[in-house]
């Protein structure tokens, strides 16, 4: 029998097929179904459920009692903060079966999802993102948008090492890791070259 290049703790289960990247970590309780995806050097915390077909980039870090839905893609270096919570059906009813209209949603590379917040289905979070804890996000939120509140308001923008950004003449250099930022408009900005 080969030897596996992860750990799963022994109160996990891990259904077959899925496939799981050398180095990542499943701790106490979790639930990894069939067909997922989970990339290298994850960690996945306790009581997390990856459903079926759902794809976890590299370095995701899920944090304690996290359900991740089908239709979810993260990409590379997400987090996902305790207790969020993503949606994959609009209008889910006990009594309808709604499998053949799970919408999708794409967590970009980078993104931060603080603790409790709410992903509705069918929104996108952009790259390098930061979704505030408790937040309710019913719209996709643009490149190093800083979200918060209930429902979700772009307050600001956040640079890649995760630090907020302060503008000034629609230009922003971070105060810890010096990279430069344009406003390109209210809702958009682009990192410098």
């Amino acid at each position: 029998m080969e030897e596996k290049k992860f750990f799963v703790h022994e109160s996990s289960y891990i259904d077959e097929p899925c496939e799981i990247g050398e180095g990542t970590k499943i701790w106490h309780f979790s639930h990894i179904m069939q067909n997922s995806k989970i990339g290298i050097k994850c960690n996945i915390g306790q009581n997390v459920v990856v459903s079926p077909d759902v794809i976890l980039g590299n370095n995701v870090k899920v944090q304690n009692n996290v359900s991740i839905y089908t239709g979810v893609i993260c990409e590379d270096d997400v987090f996902l903060g305790p207790s969020m919570v993503f949606t994959n059906v609009v209008n889910p009813r006990s009594h309808v079966i709604r499998r053949d209209e799970y919408q999708r949603t794409l967590v970009k590379k980078g993104a931060s999802i603080g603790a409790n917040a709410v992903i509705v289905c069918g929104n996108d979070v952009g790259r390098f993102a930061f979704i505030g804890a408790g937040a309710v996000i019913i719209q996709s939120v643009p490149d190093y948008g800083l979200v918060v509140g209930n429902p979700g308001r772009l307050i600001g923008w956040m640079c890649e090492c995760g630090i907020r950004l302060k503008f000034a003449n629609d230009s922003a250099k971070c105060t810890s890791c010096g990279i430069e930022y344009n406003l390109k408009s209210e809702t958009e900005i682009k990192r410098k070259n």
